[in-house]
């Protein structure tokens, strides 16, 4: 069902899908040029972003299917496609390769002890993880309270980001959580520095 990703986004976040997505650049620190990968790079858009900010990005994702769609997407805007297929929790990559790691809306695979000490290895001294995991609608309407109850009641609200700082600490982050106003929602943001 990769076909459908961007426009079921889009619909059941009442359009703020890229508002929330395009969140996790706002907290970046790099500079440009500098290599950051992108776990779980869905369809391509945030890859996308970060090329045209002038970062050397790489995509990473297990569904071959998402894989396909993101390398389209990419080719049609005439952009350079560095996309690799695999597990978070077994990284191809070498020992403090990348500057930063952005995941946006990933499943609960960003939270696992293996790809946590995946991403310590391959972040640089000081690197920073930056994990999109929810966007919250705000604006009070009737479509808006029966998204929530949707998000709900398939528990895609909740969970590890409720205590940042003590879940990320013995994988050698310092976290927080930060928010992003959206159009009639708020992006929640994980911003972790890796310890030097």
């Amino acid at each position: 069902m990769a076909f459908t990703y961007d426009t079921v986004s889009t619909v059941v976040s009442l359009g703020a899908w890229r508002c929330w997505q395009r969140t996790a650049l706002e907290y970046l620190e790099s500079k440009q040029g500098d290599t950051i990968l992108e776990l779980a790079h869905g369809t391509g858009n945030l890859q996308l972003d970060l090329l045209k900010a002038g970062y050397h990005a790489i995509g990473y994702d297990l569904s071959p299917y998402m894989g396909r769609i993101a390398l389209a997407k990419l080719r049609r805007q005439g952009a350079t496609a560095r996309l690799v297929r695999g597990k978070a929790q077994q990284l191809p990559f070498p020992a403090k390769t990348f500057q930063a790691v952005i995941s946006t809306f990933p499943t609960d695979f960003i939270f696992a002890p293996e790809t946590l000490n995946e991403i310590n290895r391959i972040l640089c001294d000081g690197g920073q993880l930056i994990i999109i995991p929810n966007g919250v609608l705000t604006g009070g309407g009737i479509i808006e309270a029966g998204m929530e109850w949707l998000y709900q009641i398939t528990g895609q609200r909740g969970g590890h980001h409720t205590a940042i700082a003590p879940f990320f600490e013995p994988y050698g982050f310092d976290a927080l959580l930060r928010e992003k106003r959206c159009p009639r929602s708020i992006a929640q943001v994980i911003v972790a520095r890796k310890k030097a």
